[in-house]
């Protein structure tokens, strides 16, 4: 009887010593990614500072010829004006001639007029646009709707492509859409023949796209930029420098 109750208690106090232990383990494991996280923070934020007073030799001859458009993909919570417009500044005096501002909830295209009179030098984007180098920067304004409604009037145009060529009329077997007949579709519709992004920037707490239209980013580079409020120049420049530096291969 003794014996029993010597083992159970033994049994115990070994599960209340292993529970200890594993406990103390986990807040260890804690504190140490509490800790790396913390030191990689600091090197970022020593390194964009020294990145923004030129002290680092490898970040000051940017080809920014390559980056023909960027787009810019903000956290609707996170739209402030006068971050974008410093943030546009920053761009301008780097030489980025075209930028698409996004955010899902449309924020930034309610607000554009107030951007484009505040940021002196800028020109709306039109669809017609072409690429090239220029005096002022144009800016392009979109949001999830335009996604939705390009997407809708896109299946629409197919539909009526299909009901033209006559295929109700008779049984044809099973009709399929190919990508470049969708691509085609999308570029007749608004908000579908927007230029592809070579480089998209995302700034928010989402490591996405935020709903940016999927089929302008099929070769698009992504970044993820951290908060706008916490936006710092000299990792801009480090993240199109990054851009500059990767050679894109596409496929036949």
């Amino acid at each position: 009887m003794d014996f029993a109750k010597l083992k159970r208690r033994l049994y115990y106090w070994i599960h209340q010593i292993v529970n200890i232990l594993l406990r103390l383990m986990w807040h260890l494991l804690h504190v140490t990614i509490h800790l790396c996280y913390f030191a990689i923070n600091i090197a970022n934020a020593l390194e964009s500072h020294l990145i923004s007073k030129g002290l680092l030799r490898r970040y000051k001859s940017l080809h920014i010829s390559k980056l023909q458009y960027l787009a810019i993909v903000i956290e609707s919570e996170d739209c402030r004006t006068s971050n974008v417009i410093e943030l546009l500044q920053w761009l301008a005096d780097l030489g980025v001639k075209h930028v698409c501002l996004y955010d899902m909830e449309g924020i930034l295209k309610k607000s554009k007029d107030f951007i484009l009179e505040k940021f002196d030098g800028a020109t709306l984007f039109q669809e017609n646009d072409v690429l090239l180098d220029q005096p002022l920067m144009t800016l392009e304004f979109a949001s999830l709707s335009d996604g939705k409604e390009a997407v809708a009037k896109a299946a629409n145009v197919l539909f009526m492509k299909y009901l033209k060529s006559g295929s109700t009329s008779s049984y044809q077997g099973e009709q399929i859409f190919t990508e470049s007949q969708m691509g085609e579709a999308l570029k007749t519709v608004v908000g579908g023949n927007g230029p592809e992004p070579d480089l998209l920037l995302v700034y928010g707490p989402a490591r996405c796209h935020l709903g940016f239209p999927a089929w302008r980013i099929r070769y698009t580079e992504i970044q993820h930029m951290g908060p706008l409020k916490s936006m710092k120049y000299g990792s801009l420049i480090k993240a199109i420098y990054k851009f500059t530096m990767v050679q894109q291969n596409y496929g036949k």
